[in-house]
C-alpha cells in the first residue's frame, strides 16, 4: 500500500478522530512532510479532511466517498481484492476480467460510481447515474453446476435484504427472481454471470452484479423508468447519510454467508410479493396469463396455467411483470 492509502485506511478506521501528523508519520515510517503531501492528496480527491497547525489530521464522519481501504475495513473476509472506479462500462465485466485474468479469490470486489453500459438480465441497458446508486460486482468461486447459478441469485437477493435492513433500517420486498422493491418501485436489480468448464458443467467462479439505487432524479431518469424505478432514500440531502462503504461491505459480507450456505434462505420465501398474484410471462416474443402459486425450494417459481397444468419455471426461461390492475 501507499503512504496515500495507509493514511485514509488509518483516517477511515479512527474517523472523527483528531490524528496528529508526528503520529501518522512515526507509525507509517515516513515523513511528516509525506504525510502532509498525501492527506494534500486525499483532499484534492474530495475526502474532508480537517487539517491544521498544532491541531493534526481529522477525517469528518460525514465524509461518503467510496474507497477500497474504507470498504475492507467492513468486509469478514479480506483476502478478496477491492477494487474501485470512478467509471467503468460494467462492474461485471471488470469482475470477469479480474477473474480470467488475475485469478482473484471468492469475494473479490468491483465497485464503481457510475456505468457507462451497465447491463440487467436478457442484455437490457441497466440506468447506473453518478453518485445516486451503489454498482459492485462480486467474485465467488462456489461448487457446483450451472443450475446451482439459480441459488447464487436468490442469495444475493437475500444478501441485499439483509444489508439494508440492518444498515439503513429498510425491509425491502423480493420480486422473482432478482429484483428487490422499496414502496412499489424497484430499487436494485442483480445479474448473475457463471463460466463453467465444458466437459464437466461445473462452475469455474461466478459473478454476481448488483445495483441499488440510493436515491432517484427524476429530473434526469429516462422517461420509460418514471414510476417504475425508485430508491431506498427521498432524495440526495437524505442518500448523503447512508455509510455506502459500510452498507457495500455489510452486503458482501451477507453474500458470502448466503452462498457458503447454499440453498434458498426462508427470507427469499417469505419476503417474495409474486406467488398469490395474476402474473404475466413474457416468452418467446409472446404474453400470457398465469397464477403465481408459490416459491419452490429450489428456487423455481410453480405457476398455474389458464388451462389448470402446473409448472416450474426458472429465471433463464421468462421475464415476469405484475400484472396491471
Amino acid at each position: 500500500m501507499t503512504v496515500k492509502s495507509r493514511i485514509l485506511e488509518i483516517l477511515e478506521r479512527k474517523k472523527g478522530q483528531v490524528l496528529s501528523g508526528e503520529a501518522l508519520a512515526e507509525e507509517l515510517g515516513c515523513t511528516r512532510a509525506a504525510v502532509w503531501k498525501a492527506v494534500k492528496s486525499l483532499r484534492e480527491e474530495g475526502y474532508s479532511i480537517e487539517a491544521g497547525s498544532n491541531r493534526g489530521y481529522t477525517l469528518c464522519p460525514g465524509s461518503n466517498l467510496l474507497s477500497q481501504e474504507a470498504i475492507r475495513l467492513h468486509l469478514k473476509n479480506k483476502t478478496g481484492s477491492v477494487r474501485v472506479c470512478r467509471e467503468v462500462s460494467s462492474t461485471n465485466q471488470e469482475a470477469k476480467r479480474a477473474a480470467l485474468e488475475e485469478n482473484a479469490p471468492a469475494g473479490s470486489l468491483v465497485v464503481a460510481n457510475s456505468q457507462s453500459a451497465g447491463r440487467g438480465r436478457r442484455g437490457r441497458y441497466f440506468y447506473s447515474p453518478e453518485k445516486s446508486g451503489l454498482y459492485m460486482s462480486v467474485i465467488l468461486r462456489p461448487e457446483g453446476k450451472l443450475s446451482d447459478s439459480l441459488v447464487l441469485t436468490t442469495s444475493a437477493a437475500v444478501a441485499v435484504y439483509r444489508a439494508v435492513e440492518k444498515i439503513c433500517g429498510i425491509s425491502l420486498e423480493i420480486k422473482w427472481v432478482n429484483d428487490l422493491y422499496f414502496q412499489g418501485k424497484k430499487v436494485c436489480g442483480i445479474l448473475t454471470e457463471a463460466v463453467t468448464d465444458f466437459e464437466s458443467g461445473d462452475i469455474e467462479f461466478a459473478v454476481v452484479g448488483i445495483g441499488l439505487n440510493l436515491y432517484v432524479e427524476k429530473e434526469t431518469l429516462p422517461k420509460e423508468l418514471l414510476g417504475i424505478v425508485g430508491g431506498l432514500c427521498s432524495g440526495k440531502e437524505e442518500a448523503g447519510k447512508v455509510d455506502k462503504n459500510l452498507l457495500i461491505g455489510e452486503i458482501v459480507n451477507c453474500l458470502m454467508e448466503e452462498a457458503e450456505r447454499n440453498e434458498i434462505s426462508e427470507i427469499y420465501i417469505e419476503r417474495n410479493f409474486i406467488p398469490g398474484n395474476k402474473i404475466l410471462i413474457c416468452e418467446e416474443n409472446k404474453i400470457r396469463e398465469a397464477y403465481a402459486e408459490k416459491i419452490c425450494s429450489d428456487g423455481r417459481l410453480l405457476i398455474r396455467e389458464k388451462n389448470g397444468e402446473k409448472r416450474a419455471l426458472s429465471y433463464g426461461e421468462v421475464s415476469l411483470k405484475m400484472q396491471e390492475k
